[in-house]
């Protein structure tokens, strides 16, 4: 039965049990004693039974999302589903296409349960009840329905089967018994299948949002996207459109990586010369930052930071500004390096490192103490002097050039700018070595939160913390570690006004912080706001939330999913140890940069996205339109390296939806067709009978593009729902209209135009509205910007053109042709240009009969 079932519900995976049988378990397996069945059992009875583990999941082998608009059609599944507006419009036309199919044959409608199987495509888990979970197998063609349900549909709509499934094994047990058909829909998993799966708490508790595990921790998933860099200390872009990222080593090079994840063979800028690092475990100098001026679209200007030596034995570090070559976009100008500032470094440890630029267009420069343990120098230490550079945050505009010979200005907003004992440069101080800043872009939708600056400082050896850059703040250090007092007597000491941190953690947790970014990106919307950051020593990551009532910050774990949470193409669930920084693209996602050992020659960096794996945008909501990138040389195509959760990447085949072949029946001649009694009734017909597909009517498909989108499916509304009452006089009256009808599609008119006539009237305005209607099959073909009359009281001239219909009967047979073929007009707005010549020439050829 198990074979005959595979065979019914995947008609095209007769090759997957090849593939099923090669990755099962081999037979020569050596088969266990009794007693060792029995610990076996023992083990088994011991564990306690676990609930369904859900794991939504769409056709496309995707997450589920909650769709952009509306949906008019399976609207149990607007909130939360696998269908957009799109989908759920191709759901609606197939759904009436069988209706009409049904009411033809003069079958049940079978209205509701047709609509609620053809819906669970839309459904959180519908590659589960499709069987699309399992990458290896075809996906199959009637959802999973469970017994019960299942008994009451073949009793019910058992016709409709055909319908939905050209598989000829389940045409046949549909016609037969009730258990062969319902075997081969059912499902292992009896949590899954329909309905259970909408009664199971496990699975619908809380779907939609981010998975945790029992201990709270937050489950998200990974793509690798880069690899093979040694020690990568920052990844940017570039903010000019070509979705571009730019990716740092310790050792002085940046890479540029395209889209399509390919790498250019030569480097965009390489500073190995000037740069000074080591390949000792841990070095913290090197090419430490770089920032994009906000315009660099239009100047071509961006800043690094980097550590460098003089005369073999000074050590400093230098911020500079350079630009891109003026012949490739790929490459910066080697010769065009200008020093803004240098600063003499103490030690080799602590030498800060970042360069951003604020929304206000302020460069913002993150300096270390200066080495060492506890900030020895001086007598209250670097950070807390505000006279030195070290330890600070500083804040200049590169705009412009100082009359002292400075290559910046000082911004007149600055805290200090009139403090004899502090640097104008100086705009916030006491930080011990900052390891990464971020700037908040803000809500999408409310902007809340923009240009807030993040920053996690690095502590000594009890505290790392994450703080909130403000102007003229004073971070603690070396007065404070965290929330803790560091040196005693300058921790009590009243004018110290320090600003505490959002979040500290002990040294339990991790040792070296590594700040992080406000997720704002477009991707995975569950993660909008919150703040995203790591530990280099420890490999954790970790994220705060805040409560915008009382402006607190909560921790929130986050851990790789499980291998069922992570079970989709291409997503990874481990990362290297060494988290070195984080990074934004330009459209707002989430890298972080780790290695495996942290040497600035060891080529084991890897760039890691995050992806949450239970929830998504909408489809086309992400969409980017980059601007083109001319590449001059050779590009390498990225080969990943990480070993994937599913050993395949290959998204399920699905057969594409089932196109009913509509049947037509054979021409009535006008001599068959007995003439009514009024042209009130004629009218009123036509009127009723050219409505939207929720009359079951057909639309031909326009010939061009143009009138494909004014003729576009429109959503379908809740009066378009079938009743019983609606199902009966429908059927009733499309049945008699088909059985003394003639198929010949015209253009819809607009309603407005039609208008009940009298008798006396009867016979001109046959004539016109006869003439009209054949030029509108004309004016459609040749050009669907026409339209048709104008409103009562205005007409326009009609062009007659080729094989105009004569008018050679009475009156009455003419009034009577127009009753019995308007019954039956029903336009369709997609079908073929074939279709559309075949109506033309059915017409030329009632108009000779006539």
């Amino acid at each position: 039965m198990a074979s005959t079932r595979d065979a019914a519900l995947h008609p095209s995976g007769a090759g997957c049990a090849v593939l099923r049988a090669a990755a099962g378990p081999s037979s020569s397996k050596k088969t266990p004693s009794l007693p060792e069945l029995i610990l076996i059992m023992s083990g088994m009875l011991l564990i306690p039974v676990q609930p369904a583990s859900a794991h939504p999941q769409c056709l496309d082998f995707e997450p589920p999302f909650k769709p952009s608009w509306h949906l008019e059609f399976c609207t149990q599944y607007e909130q939360f589903g696998c269908c957009d507006q799109k989908t759920d419009n191709t759901i609606a036309e197939r759904y009436w296409d069988i209706i009409d199919q049904l009411e033809v044959a003069g079958h049940e409608l079978c209205a509701d349960m047709l609509k609620e199987v053809m819906c669970q495509e839309c459904s959180p888990y519908a590659a589960h009840l499709y069987d699309a979970e399992d990458p290896y197998t075809p996906v199959r063609e009637l959802p999973g329905l469970c017994s019960g349900y299942c008994s009451e549909f073949h009793g019910k709509c058992r016709h409709v089967v055909k319908y939905l499934t050209d598989n000829q094994l389940l045409q046949d047990t549909s016609e037969r018994d009730v258990s062969t058909f319902c075997s081969l829909v059912d499902l292992s998993d009896q949590d899954y299948c329909y309905p259970n799966v909408l009664k199971t708490s496990d699975l619908n508790s809380n779907l939609g949002q981010v998975v945790e595990d029992p201990r709270g921790c937050l489950q998200l998933c990974l793509t690798e996207v880069a690899n093979n860099l040694r020690n990568p200390v920052l990844m940017l872009h570039s903010g000019d459109d070509t979705h571009r990222m730019f990716i740092a080593e310790q050792v002085g090079f940046v890479w540029v990586y395209l889209r399509d994840g390919s790498r250019l063979e030569q480097p965009f800028l390489d500073m190995s010369g000037e740069v000074l690092t080591t390949p000792w475990l841990g070095d913290e100098r090197g090419f430490l930052g770089m920032a994009f001026h906000p315009k660099y679209r239009d100047n071509g200007r961006f800043f690094i930071y980097y550590s460098i030596q003089v005369n073999s034995k000074l050590e400093k570090v230098r911020i500079s500004e350079m630009k891109v070559s003026a012949y490739d976009m790929n490459v910066a100008d080697p010769y065009s390096e200008r020093v803004i500032l240098e600063i003499e470094e103490p030690a080799a440890n602590h030498n800060g490192g970042q360069l951003l630029f604020g929304f206000d267009g302020c460069l913002y420069i993150f300096t270390g103490d200066g080495g060492k343990a506890g900030d020895p120098f001086g007598k209250y230490g670097n950070s807390q002097n505000k006279t030195a550079l070290l330890g600070k945050v500083l804040r200049i505009d590169v705009d412009g050039s100082d009359p002292s010979g400075r290559h910046y200005r000082i911004p007149p907003d600055n805290p200090f700018l009139g403090d004899p004992d502090a640097r104008p440069e100086v705009y916030a101080y006491g930080v011990r070595n900052m390891w990464r800043c971020s700037v908040d872009r803000g809500d999408p939708v409310s902007r809340y939160g923009r240009g807030r600056i993040f920053c996690g400082d690095v502590g000594q050896n009890r505290y790392e913390e994450i703080d909130i850059i403000v102007k003229g703040g004073n971070y603690g250090w070396r007065a404070k570690e965290g929330f803790e007092c560091y040196d005693m007597k300058l921790c009590h000491n009243s004018s110290l006004d320090d600003i505490l941190p959002i979040f500290a953690y002990s040294h339990h947790v991790g040792k070296s912080v590594t700040g992080g970014y406000v997720y704002r990106g477009c991707e995975s919307p569950n993660l909008n706001g919150l703040y995203i950051f790591g530990d280099f020593m420890s490999g954790r990551i970790m994220a705060l939330e805040e409560d915008k009532t009382t402006g607190q910050w909560k921790e929130k774990s986050v851990c790789m999913g499980d291998t069922k949470t992570c079970s989709f193409p291409g997503l990874i669930n481990h990362h290297h140890k060494f988290i070195i920084s984080f990074a934004e693209d330009e459209a707002g996602e989430l890298y972080f940069l780790a290695t495996a050992y942290p040497s600035a020659m060891s080529p084991f960096g890897t760039v890691f996205k995050f992806m949450d794996p239970s929830r998504r945008a909408p489809p086309g909501k992400c969409k980017q339109k980059p601007l083109p990138v001319k590449v001059r040389g050779k590009k390498f195509p990225f080969v990943p390296r990480e070993l994937t959760v599913l050993d395949i990447n290959e998204k399920p085949t699905r057969p594409p939806p089932r196109k009913l072949k509509l049947t037509t029946k054979p021409l009535v001649t006008s001599s068959q067709v007995k003439p009514t009694t009024t042209a009130a009734s004629t009218m009123t017909t036509t009127t009723a009978t050219l409505t939207t597909k929720s009359t079951g009517a057909l639309k031909w498909k326009s010939p061009d593009k143009k009138a494909k989108k004014k003729n576009k499916l429109k959503p379908w509304g809740k009066n378009k729902m079938l009743n019983k009452q609606e199902v009966k006089k429908k059927n009733a009256l499309q049945q008699k209209s088909r059985e003394e009808s003639k198929k010949i599609a015209v253009i819809k008119p607009d309603k407005d135009k039609v208008k009940p006539k009298t008798n006396q009237t009867a016979t001109d305005n046959l004539k016109t509205n006869t003439l009209k209607t054949s030029n509108s099959l004309k004016d459609n073909a040749f050009n669907t910007k026409k339209k048709t009359a104008e409103r009562k009281g205005t007409q326009k001239q009609i062009r007659l053109e080729k094989n105009s219909i004569k008018m050679k009967e009475s009156a009455a047979e003419y009034h009577a042709f127009m009753n019995k073929t308007k019954t039956n007009l029903n336009v369709k707005s997609n079908r073929t240009m074939r279709n559309q010549l075949q109506v033309k020439n059915k017409q030329a050829r009632v108009s000779k009969a006539l």
